[in-house]
């Protein structure tokens, strides 16, 4: 019984050519459902308050929106004029200090649960309460402690100190930041420290190396990265911290502590200045983008130079 040999069909090279393309641009047709999320979620939002930020948008002109008068810069300039630059300098003041504070103690707390010893796991789960909680009933906590009848004067012996209002305010939004925000700088610490090779340890350890150039000299250097990216972050989240300024002081929040998001707040929602808030909260997010073009750029550099070097 005789054979037959099928005759494969010759593939074209422009067959190939477009069989080509598809593979390699398989990758992007995965990341094109979230590209349209983020342009629904993040670049449409973003382009329509950049344009409320240009109309004279208010209660008045919130029905018809579209119709509203374009009045350019102006918003800008009012706000500028209304507090805005009094409410940065208090957010930024009082992230810097926040993360400045709670980075030596959870880079403490890192280290003092790094090693194994009976009854770590319950540590390390005690050191992630303020986290885990939420901001909301955190604040909550910390404004009944600090009624002028609270716990804390009751502890204090002073039951006519005000924490919450005039010049302890600002040191009281810093306090309670601290409390909550520290467990993120420790987390990230920690990671940085399980990533440290034992055999370091044991070089050390053989080298006769006392603990503090040890510390210093072999160990911070592999937490350099990990913690100045939790600094970027936690920073970040200072400014943008909503709910515990909100939660402890009320809106309008006293002066002290009238941080960005508050006054963005009070503007839109209580004095119903759509189109003026817009413009705060534009102004607010070029503040934020510094700090992160700034490390973004810090990265790259440091890229570049470990790449020259091989």
């Amino acid at each position: 019984m005789a054979t037959q040999t099928l005759a494969r069909p010759t593939e074209t090279k422009a067959e190939r050519k477009r069989r080509g393309v598809t593979e390699r641009q398989r990758p992007l047709w995965l990341l094109t459902p979230g590209g349209i999320l983020m342009v629904l979620v993040i670049l449409i939002p973003l382009a329509l308050a950049l344009w409320i930020s240009f109309i004279d948008l208010d209660q008045y002109t919130l029905r018809r929106w579209i119709e509203a008068p374009f009045i350019g810069l102006a918003n800008y300039a009012e706000a500028l004029d209304s507090g805005l630059l009094h409410s940065m300098w208090i957010s930024v003041s009082f992230a810097l200090l926040s993360t400045a504070a709670t980075v030596p103690i959870g880079i403490a707390a890192a280290l003092v649960t790094q090693n194994r010893y009976r009854g770590r796991g319950l540590v390390r789960a005690v050191f992630l309460i303020p986290y885990v909680l939420p901001s909301f009933v955190v604040a909550t906590v910390w404004r009944t402690m600090l009624q002028p009848d609270g716990i804390v004067n009751s502890v204090l012996g002073n039951h006519n100190t005000l924490w919450l209002s005039g010049s302890r305010s600002y040191w009281t939004l810093i306090l309670v930041e601290i409390w909550a925000a520290w467990p993120f700088i420790y987390l990230m610490s920690l990671a940085a420290l399980q990533s440290v090779d034992h055999e370091v340890h044991e070089a050390s350890a053989v080298d006769g190396v006392t603990w503090w150039p040890k510390l210093t000299k072999v160990i911070l250097p592999y937490l350099r990265g990990p913690v100045l990216l939790a600094c970027l972050l936690a920073t970040l989240n200072h400014i943008n911290n909503f709910t515990l300024p909100f939660v402890l002081f009320g809106a309008p929040a006293p002066d002290n502590v009238n941080v960005m998001p508050m006054l963005v707040y009070v503007t839109s929602f209580q004095g119903l200045r759509f189109g003026l808030s817009a413009a705060m909260a534009v102004v607010s997010l070029i503040v934020i983008l510094i700090p992160l073009f700034i490390y973004l750029r810090a990265v790259r550099l440091d890229v570049h130079e470990e790449g020259s070097r091989k």
